[in-house]
């Protein structure tokens, strides 16, 4: 046996861009190994090999075992991994960022350290959940009530439309099972959808912490991105599966399913991938795979690799 044979790092031109992956995959009870740049993932039933550059997210449910080579891979190709309790109902670590440009996040950190331009950037994210009206001139307090009475009124049109009564909104993040089949849907519905934002965030190589309008947690940038969406993708979902599904005590996983589905349907990768350009003000060629600069503060981004000669002034000034 050739000790020396190993699985070969991937190269930035091998990785799939955000855009192309799968949305997330879901894994539970199964141990997750390594082969070259595939995640081999084995149950009681077989294996099976995952394209580690194709998936988007990895949601990495009770009873899974990682090696340490699968860690590495996930880490290298710049997918995000999602440890969730059971039912989905927490999420922790990521892998590097796909994108090793760091221009989303100077440009995101620039926005939200000054007033002015991060009250604009909140203006511009209600903007896109209503299109149809000028926001320009609300204040966050008004934005905030706007954003309320429309949720509201998405929850009545949805429990109206499938027949499943609506009360509130209650959630227990320790205790899922005291959830209504409705509360229980849309925790995994907001959960699937919250991984996916997260994974396009720091796939990008922008913040998940770096919050618009959430603030103080290491993911409220999450909380921003992900509320553009709930209206169109999380919520009516949750309503479908709790009136087809009702106290069927597997809604959880039929939910994210149908997530999945819908993310893949409605093309949301691209949309997200686009919407986060937007709403940071970054262009397509600021976003570049592997770019790096030396930073001077007279003559600009200077180039990196170049053997630079001592500079000195004259004596003459």
């Amino acid at each position: 046996m050739n000790k020396n044979i190993g699985a070969k790092k991937p190269k930035l031109s091998e990785l799939g861009r955000v855009r192309d992956r799968i949305t997330f995959l879901y894994i539970e009870h199964a141990k997750l190994n390594r082969q070259e740049s595939a995640i081999l993932v084995s149950d009681s039933r077989g294996t099976v090999y995952v394209p580690g550059a194709m998936v988007s997210v990895l949601l990495l449910g009770p009873g899974v075992d990682v090696t340490h080579r699968a860690m590495e891979l996930i880490g290298d190709v710049g997918m995000s991994v999602v440890w969730v309790g059971e039912q989905g109902v927490r999420q922790y670590a990521h892998g590097r960022a796909l994108n090793h440009s760091s221009r989303l996040l100077e440009s995101q950190a620039k926005l939200v350290s000054n007033t002015r331009t991060r009250v604009a950037v909140a203006r511009k994210m209600y903007q896109m959940r209503f299109p149809n009206e000028n926001v320009s001139g609300l204040s966050m307090q008004e934005l905030r009530g706007k954003e309320g009475s429309r949720v509201r009124g998405v929850y009545r049109t949805q429990s109206k439309k499938t027949d499943v009564p609506w009360s509130r909104r209650e959630y227990n993040p320790d205790n899922f099972e005291l959830g209504t089949p409705i509360n229980k849907a849309l925790t995994a519905a907001h959960q699937a959808l919250y991984g996916l934002s997260y994974s396009v965030i720091v796939a990008m190589g922008a913040s998940a912490g770096l919050g618009f309008v959430h603030t103080g947690h290491d993911l409220s940038f999450v909380y921003d991105f992900a509320d553009l969406y709930k209206a169109e993708f999380s919520i009516p979902i949750a309503f479908q599966i709790a009136a087809k599904y009702g106290n069927d005590d597997d809604i959880g996983s039929k939910t994210r399913l149908a997530m999945r589905d819908a993310f893949a349907d409605g093309k949301l990768l691209v949309r997200m991938v686009k919407d986060l350009k937007s709403i940071l003000d970054v262009s397509e060629a600021g976003t570049s795979l592997d770019v790096i600069n030396l930073w001077d503060d007279k003559l600009g981004l200077q180039k990196f690799g170049v053997q630079y000669q001592e500079f000195k002034e004259d004596d003459d000034g």
